[in-house]
């Protein structure tokens, strides 16, 4: 959860990384259906392309014997030759079309795995944040799907290619002579069963490997997200030798499936020159002894390599596909995770939004009722909290850092579910109404104030897409930020870096104020809204604060006590408590707490 930086109030929800990479369920070929199901007409255009391929490549030993046949009679190869070569240019036609849509039908493929992962990604509990590392969810959604281009399409398609023309050289080399048959199929199935059981490792080996090599991610995105304190740690090194040490476990990991599928090609390459052998030996006795001619056995011995090119191709394929299998294995641990349900099935689904409260009225607009909160390890957070926010009002959270103030903002917004208690919007629990349609009435501006690479006019937006120029003009006037966006001559346009690396950090708090006022929320949660502000600006803000409480509510989490001051109740927080509550002037002479916050900020 995020709450204030400094807290103390204990760890966020299964917050830690874990040290070992955490090993998903594996996949299996059904769990591939899912995927191929919208693209299934071109994989059956794929598939008739691959059987017409495949029935040219049969078809073209029997029309070698037919030439060599003409040759040894004396009759005209003319026709057989044009037959033959016809047949192979449309083999090689019919396979160069397969391929393309093999190959669109993968980006398809890949495309919509990686909306339908980045969809859930996007729809998951914020507590689900928490616990997993950001840079290993982008590896899912980048490295993990793009193994999916090669291995799960092709390989399906290819593997079901190679099985039908396989067994139609088998049925044709059976056709020819049957103990040539019976010696290539002993030594090719020597050979594959020596490489299935290479295979079965592989799926594992490579699982691992995805999984390292998104840990190495997460690494980088750590390191990245904080260079500059990096560098000003002076701990480049040190964080070099971290991204270096994860690199090289997923170094190690990638050598393992190396090393299992190097050993795939030699136990192949034996199966394949062990049969040519054989066959080459037996069907040269069987010619001189008269039991087949020639031409039989050139056409028996162009079947054994329809045989195994396909039978190679298919193992390729399959060495792929348990390396695709690895990454759909991660791919669908989140897939199986449950999106954020905006019904609350818990209260009976949900309603629509009551009628809200206007100022002077006594129903609350926001009502805490002995809330509780606990992290899953049992650390308290919030011990029976209980507060109103009248239609209009301003109401301030004050306490020192951990005291559980920004959880309860999170627990508004609804981002974590309670431990205890109710949370009521105009009268009705919160677990009862649609969250989309409450957030829409809320305001909400972390801490941190995290800033969108874009424009300031992107940010703007992000929550009022339909706002006019001069709606974004005035607002950014209200907070301050006009001679900013006036310092350069794009306007609205002008990039804010990534993270908003562009701007200071007051003008970063500013940017996500405005653009939470330009939703004109019924409620504005405020976090820490002054803490990186100077004197003049938090003036400014403090009177923008005052005239946006004209028409909306607004609680606001405060340690600079001057910024909360005036508000109509400020409620002091301690370990999770409520230890008092009422104006400035009334809790500087009954509440000890507040009055040494006041006093350490020369405020009495």
């Amino acid at each position: 959860m995020s709450t204030e930086p400094d807290s103390d109030a204990g760890p966020a929800p299964d917050s830690a990384a874990p040290d070992s990479v955490a090993v998903p369920p594996a996949a299996g070929l059904r769990d591939l259906l899912p995927l191929l199901r919208p693209h299934r007409r071109s994989l059956a255009v794929a598939a008739a392309l691959s059987l017409a391929g495949a029935a040219a490549a049969l078809a073209q030993p029997a029309l070698v014997g037919r030439v060599i046949t003409a040759v040894g009679g004396g009759r005209s190869v003319l026709p057989a030759v044009v037959v033959l070569l016809v047949v192979l240019i449309a083999g090689a036609f019919l396979g160069a079309v397969q391929q393309y849509v093999l190959q669109r039908t993968a980006e398809g493929v890949v495309l919509s795995t990686r909306r339908t992962l980045t969809d859930r990604l996007l729809r998951l509990p914020v507590s689900e944040y928490d616990r997993r590392r950001t840079g290993d969810l982008m590896s899912r959604v980048g490295a993990d799907t793009t193994l999916l281009r090669a291995t799960v399409t092709s390989g399906v398609v290819e593997v079901a290619g190679s099985v039908v023309v396989g067994v139609g050289a088998l049925i044709a080399m059976a056709l020819v002579d049957g103990w040539l048959l019976l010696v290539t199929v002993v030594a090719v199935g020597l050979g594959v069963a020596v490489v299935s059981t290479v295979v079965r490792r592989i799926r594992d080996l490579s699982r691992r490997a995805q999984e390292e090599v998104g840990a190495m991610t997460a690494a980088v995105e750590r390191s990245l997200s904080a260079v500059r304190t990096i560098r000003a740690s002076g701990a480049t090194d040190r964080e070099v030798d971290v991204v270096g040490s994860s690199a090289t476990r997923a170094y190690d990991a990638g050598v393992q499936v190396a090393r299992v599928e190097a050993m795939v090609s030699p136990a192949s390459s034996i199966a394949v020159q062990g049969a040519f052998l054989a066959v080459l030996g037996l069907g040269g006795y069987r010619v001189a002894t008269g039991s087949i001619d020639v031409a039989d056995l050139v056409a028996f011995i162009l079947y054994l390599f329809l045989l195994v090119m396909p039978l190679g191709q298919a193992i390729s394929a399959w060495t792929q596909l348990q390396t695709g299998l690895g990454a759909l294995a991660r791919i669908q641990e989140v897939l199986a995770l449950a999106p954020e349900d905006d019904r609350h099935p818990e209260r009976g689904g949900a309603t629509a939004l009551p009628r809200m409260p206007s100022p002077g009225d006594p129903t609350p607009l926001l009502e805490l009722d002995d809330v509780r909160f606990s992290y899953p390890d049992g650390t308290e957070v919030l011990r029976g909290v209980s507060l109103t926010v009248l239609a209009g009002s301003r109401v301030a959270l004050v306490g020192p850092s951990g005291a559980g103030k920004s959880t309860i903002l999170a627990l508004v917004e609804g981002f974590y579910p309670l431990t205890g208690g109710v949370i009521r919007w105009a009268g009705t629990d919160v677990r009862r109404l649609p969250r989309a349609a409450l957030r829409a009435r809320l305001g909400y501006v972390e801490q941190e104030a995290p800033v969108l690479a874009g424009t300031i006019r992107d940010n703007l937006l992000l929550a009022a897409p339909g706002v006019s120029d001069p709606d974004l003009w005035a607002v950014l006037a209200d907070v301050g930020l006009t001679p900013v966006v006036q310092r350069s001559p794009r306007g609205l346009d002008v990039p804010v870096g990534d993270d908003g690396v562009l701007l200071s950090g007051g003008e970063r708090q500013r940017l996500a104020i405005a653009r939470s006022l330009l939703s004109r929320p019924a409620l504005l949660l405020l976090d820490e809204p002054t803490a990186s502000l100077d004197a003049r600006n938090e003036s400014l803000l403090r009177d923008t604060l005052a005239a946006a409480a004209a028409d909306r509510a607004l609680l606001v989490v405060a340690h600079r006590l001057s910024t909360v001051r005036d508000s109509d109740q400020i409620v002091v927080l301690d370990a999770g408590e409520i230890v008092a509550r009422g104006t400035h002037d009334e809790l500087v002479e009954e509440s000890p707490l507040y009055r040494e916050l006041a006093t350490a900020q020369l405020l009495v």
